[in-house]
């Protein structure tokens, strides 16, 4: 089986799609890449909708990475399947047209219209463009790949037959991280990680307030990143001087870094989209060795079941007091940073998580070779 993975996806800020293919090439495939990165975060894409004006020089760009990836792509051998990259709204058109024959899986992970709801581009035009651009991504695609049954439910019940759910997962890195059985456990400081784009669903303000109630208590906490809500956050947490705060961390040493700590935080969010993910995060402080700390929402509840700590979305006083417990409680920290690791193990490694990619692609490969037998 000849996987090509396609598109402008930057796996250095979203390694979803490398994480697929590492899963995928576990499984025996023949795993190739065409990329192109187009360059810009999420953060800069939704801007652009924010300020219309903006977006021809998106379009620009994008058509730069097009010939690009055109070009390289008729140098390639024919693929069985194509696997178009997260944030692949646009991407997905250009597989259809090059790789006319092939089945084109596009990798869902967040619509447009929800990463526009919650960037806070709520209503008008701008969300109907967002809605626009998804059906369109959807109608091109022969799967879908999201992550959640929550995701699955939320596409529009015509594309729901051809989606699949692959789980977001942790890359082998993070699990080469981990050091669990390292002796953090004993006496001292609780050290405690969180790291994002302080987007609304991650409810780095909630983070902030909680962390703001336990100033004073043996628990260092190491916040990395940047984002709209992040000076809201800073606020919330001004009263506690154990908070070291980095603008981010280049990507090849995060799992290093996280694994330092004992606790990784998830998310906090409130909203439609918070309470449908089970967030990268989580995969990957479970994967380094932390124990796992975020909201109780369905689908995180159903991943990690009693490997985590689930507190409430966006209270920032059960945040606190959950901190505070693990900080006195050293023989449950070490629990849960052990189950952690070994659920990370047994359910969030790329082999696991791709398992029903696999058997789909393989299908639809096969409906294809039967209809193009000369392909």
């Amino acid at each position: 089986m000849r996987v090509l993975v396609f598109g402008t996806y930057d796996t250095s800020m979203h390694p979803r799609v490398a994480t697929i293919a590492a899963g995928l090439r576990k499984c025996g495939a023949e795993v190739a890449e065409c990329n192109a990165p187009l360059g810009l975060d999420t953060a800069a894409r939704v801007d652009m909708l924010a300020r219309p004006w903006r977006a021809p020089a998106l379009l620009a760009r994008l058509a730069r990475r097009w010939t690009t990836l055109a070009r390289a792509a008729r140098r390639m051998p024919v693929p069985d399947v194509v696997i178009v990259g997260y944030l692949g709204h646009f991407d997905v058109h250009l597989a259809r047209l090059v790789f006319r024959r092939v089945p084109v899986v596009l990798d869902h992970l967040v619509g447009a219209s929800d990463t526009g709801r919650d960037r806070r581009l709520d209503g008008g035009p701008r969300q109907a463009l967002l809605r626009m651009i998804d059906s369109a991504a959807l109608r091109a695609a022969d799967i879908i790949v999201v992550d959640t049954d929550e995701h699955l439910a939320a596409l529009p019940p015509r594309h729901q037959a051809r989606a699949v759910v692959v789980p977001v997962g942790a890359p082998a890195a993070w699990h080469a991280a981990a050091r669990p059985d390292d002796g953090r456990d004993a006496p001292g400081p609780l050290r405690v990680v969180f790291y994002g784009l302080y987007t609304p669903l991650q409810g780095t303000p909630v983070i902030g307030a909680a962390l703001g109630r336990i100033a004073g208590a043996p628990i260092e906490v190491t916040m990395i990143g940047n984002g709209q809500d992040e000076a809201e956050a800073r606020a919330a947490a001004a009263a506690n001087h154990a908070v070291r705060w980095l603008d981010w961390v280049p990507a090849a040493e995060l799992p290093a870094l996280v694994a330092g700590h004992q606790v990784c935080l998830g998310i906090f969010g409130t909203g439609d989209k918070a309470l449908r993910v089970v967030p990268n995060k989580v995969f990957q402080g479970a994967a380094a060795g932390c124990a796992v700390v975020t909201s109780d929402t369905a689908p995180q509840r159903r991943a990690l079941g009693d490997a985590a700590v689930l507190v409430p979305p966006g209270d920032p006083e059960v945040l606190a007091a959950a901190l505070l417990r693990l900080a006195g409680d050293r023989a449950e920290l070490g629990r849960l940073r052990q189950q952690a690791h070994e659920l990370a193990i047994d359910q969030f490694a790329p082999e696991r998580i791709v398992a029903p990619l696999a058997k789909e692609i393989a299908l639809a490969s096969d409906r294809a070779a039967t209809r193009h037998p000369s392909r």
